[in-house]
């Protein structure tokens, strides 16, 4: 069964899910600089699913100032 695309930016419950992880969880470690923060879209905040996917693989190491190795 062939899987649907990530969406390009997602909101915080859905970058959480994508970690298998609770809201509040997800949060801590933006917080703490562990992942990055998210980005302004008009009034809205969401976070980029490549860069989140580039930070699990190790390929954002360096080009993410606001990550915290």
């Amino acid at each position: 069964m062939k899987r649907a695309p990530l969406p390009i930016f997602v909101g915080e419950r859905q970058a959480a899910q994508l970690f298998d992880l609770k809201p509040a969880q997800f949060r801590a470690l933006v917080e703490g600089g562990q992942l990055p923060k998210p980005k302004a879209i008009g009034e809205f905040e969401r976070w980029d699913t490549g860069e989140l996917c580039r930070v699990v693989t190790g390929e954002a190491i360096e080009g993410v100032g606001d990550v915290q190795w």
